[in-house]
């Protein structure tokens, strides 16, 4: 006997509902297995400390780097940008709320979706150190920390005016070399980066990671102890240079790549000639646990989230709650008998357990049915959903039964 209306659509809602978890386990699964690559945790802590209008191009220089990593698929909620300085509104840009890094003015790199997270008398040099290590005041809210973990890659960008060791904040404070190295070992005893790449555009560069003593961070400087970092070229419009060199040439290789691009560090550490920086580029692995040459431009610039595509299509409901993702059995509708005149004759009237027989081709139509509505699902689905659906349906309806035979 087929079963009624609301049976049918009790049993078809649990195997709704229990298809629905089986997808969010598989998800979850898929989920668990891209944290185990570390692939989906890039984070970018983007730094200019320098302050005043003639130091334009520093915050052109984070800027750039800010609009890179984005390009390549970092979200804003994976970037830490600190500015020390507020260029889009200074009185004397020509350019209200826009920053360029080319004379051409091709590209706003400020844009209408930057988000400062660090801003002006915000940039110094604790708050800083707290971000890199996680220790912040209680109401300090989440977009202005680095929530990173064992599994992420971080890179450290920093812009400004340096020296032999040290690196000035605001004019006013300096970040010294060994206070970086104590901030990246804090880091690595509490797990919170797998990779660090450290760049820095400032004169000296190089003796900013020469003290650093924790594994896996790779560092990138400008220029070596005793030599400046140089800008570019200047904008006649706004009297001031826009852009440093180091930067300016970082940027030639990085808008060629893309989010899947195969594109080695090490390549674009040997594209820098003195020729071009005015300036030697140095660069150092530190306890790094595999060959810097695998190292990829990716790993650290773009968001490499690993993306699970399910190749079968599930017949997902398109209306309302009324409609079931399984078909139910469908009930053909009885033929109703004629009623019974008084006084005609041949007629049977019909009994209290008589009903009409369907015809044969009802019967097929029937069947057709019932195995079409188990052929939208696939046999490993179609036997889970089965079997849930047989004890959902069990667990339901079992205590009406006791209290049935009880009463």
């Amino acid at each position: 006997q087929p079963p009624s209306g609301a049976v049918a659509v009790g049993m078809a809602a649990a195997g709704r509902w229990a298809l629905a978890v089986a997808l969010s386990l598989m998800g979850f699964a898929q989920l668990m297995c891209a944290c185990a690559d570390g692939s989906h945790n890039n984070w970018a802590v983007l730094v200019c400390t320098s302050r005043y209008w003639f130091n334009y191009r520093h915050v052109a220089n984070a800027l750039s780097f800010y609009h890179t990593v984005k390009r390549l698929g970092i979200p804003d909620s994976k970037i830490i940008l600190m500015l020390a300085d507020d260029m889009p509104c200074n009185p004397r840009n020509s350019n209200s709320a826009k920053v360029y890094n080319n004379m051409d003015h091709r590209l706003n790199i400020y844009g209408d979706s930057v988000e400062v997270d660090y801003r002006g008398a915000e940039v110094t040099v604790e708050n800083f150190l707290r971000v890199m290590t996680g220790r912040h005041a209680d109401e300090v809210p989440r977009s202005q920390r680095l929530l990173s973990d064992e599994d992420s890659n971080i890179l450290l960008f920093m812009t400004g005016h340096g020296g032999a060791d040290f690196l000035k904040f605001q004019d006013q404070e300096e970040l010294q070399a060994w206070d970086l190295a104590d901030a990246l070992q804090q880091m690595h005893v509490k797990k919170r980066y797998k990779e660090v790449l450290f760049m820095i555009d400032t004169c000296q560069a190089s003796t900013m990671y020469r003290h650093i003593y924790s594994p896996n961070v790779i560092g990138v400087g400008s220029s070596r102890k005793g030599q400046s970092s140089y800008s570019h070229h200047a904008d006649p419009r706004l009297g001031l240079t826009v852009i440093d060199r180091f930067t300016h040439y970082t940027l030639e290789t990085l808008e060629k790549i893309g989010p899947e691009s195969k594109a080695l560090l090490i390549t674009l550490l040997k594209s820098y000639t003195y020729d071009n920086l005015h300036s030697t580029v140095e660069y150092t692995a530190i306890k790094l646990e595999r060959p810097l040459s695998s190292v990829l431009l990716t790993d650290f610039f773009a968001s490499a989230t690993l993306t699970h595509f399910i190749p079968a299509a599930y017949p997902l409901p398109l209306g309302s709650d009324e409609e079931v993702l399984v078909k139910p059995l469908r009930v053909e509708p009885q033929e109703v008998p004629p009623p019974v005149l008084a006084g005609s004759e041949n007629v049977e009237a019909p009994t209290k357990h008589s009903r009409a027989k369907p015809g044969a081709e009802q019967e097929q139509s029937g069947d057709s049915a019932n195995s079409s509505s188990l052929e939208l699902m696939p046999p490993p689905e179609r036997v889970a959903v089965a079997i849930v659906a047989l004890g959902l349906s069990v667990v339901m309806f079992w205590p009406f039964q006791t209290l049935k035979c009880k009463t």
